[in-house]
């Protein structure tokens, strides 16, 4: 019985654009959670500032980060 071992040629999915991508839509999100806090109750920062800059990184960087390939 021979071995016919065959080398696998293994890539990690994500290169390093991916990886500033993901850095910075955690940025957005981690600055949009630390607006909504500083600001009062019902300041346009945490009413309408704070949510928009959590949407843009929860629904546009983040996914765009996982999804962008590299041709």
């Amino acid at each position: 019985m021979s071995q016919n071992k065959e080398k696998v040629n293994f890539q990690w999915p994500y290169k390093r654009k991916n990886y500033v991508l993901f850095a910075i839509g955690v940025f957005v999100i981690i600055v949009g959670y630390l607006i909504m806090y500083l600001g009062k109750v019902d300041s346009f920062q945490s009413l309408i500032l704070s949510p928009i800059l959590l949407l843009i990184g929860y629904l546009i960087i983040i996914p765009y980060a996982l999804l962008y390939r590299n041709n």
